[in-house]
């Protein structure tokens, strides 16, 4: 193998552990924030606040649709949720008329620990901050 070749095989070997790196990490902070929503929404039941019908608005910020879930938003501006079952939702749904009528079903995602990491200076929360915010309003 050539020096260049051999630089390269080394330099993709290199990458490939920073990713697995990467992803193992995303995991544990997964499950740390899913443990976090867990216990919430134990709180919530007992303590307050009720769950409320949630919604998505659309990726242009125009329209709001109904969906099937019932939980706690955990942004003022309603992005994220949290449902009944402890499952995080990003709440945002493509602009659509049938959506209008008929609705969305947000599918859940992995929780972070941060809730908009990597957005516009001051737009990220964290998520034991919106946590308790969202307890505090009962």
């Amino acid at each position: 193998m050539t020096d260049a070749g051999a630089w390269r095989a080394q330099r993709s070997e290199a990458a490939a552990a920073h990713a697995e790196a990467l992803r193992r990490r995303q995991q544990a902070e997964s499950a740390q924030a899913a443990q976090m929503l867990a216990e919430f929404v134990v709180r919530a039941r007992v303590h307050g606040p009720d769950p409320e019908p949630l919604r998505a608005r659309s990726s242009d910020g125009r329209a709001r649709y109904r969906t099937p879930l019932v939980g706690w938003y955990l942004r003022v501006d309603e992005s994220v949720a949290v449902d009944t079952h402890g499952r995080f939702y990003v709440l945002r749904a493509a602009p659509s008329l049938a959506a209008r009528f008929r609705g969305v079903t947000p599918e859940p995602s992995d929780p972070p620990l941060v809730l908009g990491a990597g957005g516009r200076d001051g737009e990220s929360l964290d998520l034991r901050q919106a946590l308790d915010r969202v307890l505090a309003q009962h």
